[in-house]
């Protein structure tokens, strides 16, 4: 894979790819980096190399912000609004990001808001940092409503009640309120977030890739009504209890002291050291 771009640096190692955003002055998601956002959501989604991706910014006040509305005003309005059965290329983009066979980060240090709100809500997990992460959805006070799954993840984040002041308050969300309703996993002091992320994202590559992939396959169908995403995640069971890579891991458990009253009172531990 390339991984050419003039907004975006990836770096890959092993199992791993860190993409680190940098469009100043605050990162607007413009039309060139949603461009290349785009790109890169096809490129990694290919990446039969990768199982995690993380994505951060150069600049610590800013993840992402909106898209930049000067562009917005420039979208075509002469002819009636139209339904499209087909999600649009931004939802695309989004959807691609939230069900790659890759487990996706956003690690946001800064403020996030609009659009890059939206992307970042599509990832599989969201980590802050306290007094510095903010989250804004600033579309309902310009007289418009957040076109980029923003009305359909949030409510699956945090709920509708949460999701409803979110959208309809235009207010800022701090690092605190958002880890404590469901939208940031984690937040952390300035300073910590780094090595914390990388060690989680360290930890899920070492872990066999296909467990990796088919569980995140499982919890995404978590959206389907109960009974199918039963008869999902028991497929996927039995499609992972076939592979080489789960009867070795399997095998490697009851070695290192799995079942024993020793190793289960330190599983975090011993599942460390399952990792390749």
């Amino acid at each position: 894979m390339a991984y050419d771009y003039q907004l975006l640096t990836v770096h890959k190692e092993g199992r791993r790819a860190t993409v680190v955003v940098s469009n100043p002055p605050i990162n607007i998601i413009t039309p060139a980096l949603y461009a290349e956002l785009s790109a890169l959501s096809a490129e990694l989604k290919a990446d039969r190399d990768l199982t995690v991706v993380v994505m951060k910014s150069a600049d610590p006040d800013f993840f992402l912000a909106h898209f930049d509305v000067s562009e917005i005003l420039r979208f075509p309005t002469g002819q009636d609004a139209e339904r499209d059965v087909e999600l649009n290329e931004y939802h695309q983009m989004c959807e691609r990001f939230r069900t790659m066979d890759k487990v996706t980060i956003a690690q946001i240090e800064g403020r996030v808001g609009g659009g890059g709100s939206e992307l970042a809500a599509s990832f599989d997990m969201r980590f802050g940092v306290r007094g510095k992460t903010q989250v804004n959805q600033m579309e309902v006070p310009l007289g418009i409503l957040p076109g980029g799954t923003g009305t359909q993840r949030l409510p699956r984040l945090v709920g509708r009640g949460r999701a409803m002041e979110i959208i309809l308050g235009g207010d800022d969300l701090d690092a605190e309120t958002a880890e404590r309703w469901g939208y940031l996993n984690r937040i952390f002091e300035p300073g910590e977030i780094d090595s914390w992320v990388d060690a989680l994202a360290g930890r899920i590559a070492a872990f066999p890739v296909e467990a990796v992939r088919l569980a995140k396959e499982a919890v995404n169908g978590a959206d389907k009504p109960l009974h199918d995403g039963l008869v999902d995640e028991a497929y996927l069971f039995q499609r992972l209890l076939r592979t080489d890579s789960a009867q070795r891991a399997m095998q490697r458990f009851l070695e290192v002291g799995g079942q024993t009253r020793e190793g289960e009172m330190r599983i975090g531990e011993l599942n460390t050291e399952l990792g390749d």
